[in-house]
């Protein structure tokens, strides 16, 4: 098993008209991520640009927190389920830190 922290970055790009809905259903989800097991974090931030563009930073204790993240009812059901069909674009990243 890894034990290694995770660090998920998201960049979701917004349909036009949608970015209300998809911030009232990521409080919903937040709040769910934060209570998960492994969860260190997870931060929305809206770009200050373009308002339809949003930037998730999540922190995972290791691989298999977020192997469960992915795999809870939240993430199924309203990531995937209900906030994908209203993005244009999205893009994850997943990194370990780099010791300075």
């Amino acid at each position: 098993m890894n034990t290694n922290a995770v660090y998920v970055f998201a960049t979701w790009q917004v349909k036009d008209g949608q970015t209300e809905n998809v911030l009232s259903l990521l409080k919903e989800v937040a709040e769910a991520s934060r209570n998960e097991k492994g969860n260190l974090f997870y931060k929305i931030h809206q770009s200050i640009a373009d308002r339809n563009t949003i930037v998730l930073s999540e922190g995972y204790a290791d691989q298999t927190a977020v192997n469960e993240h992915r795999d809870s009812p939240h993430f199924k059901e309203i990531v995937i389920g209900k906030i994908v069909p209203l993005l244009e674009k999205r893009e994850v990243v997943a990194t370990n830190e780099i010791a300075e």
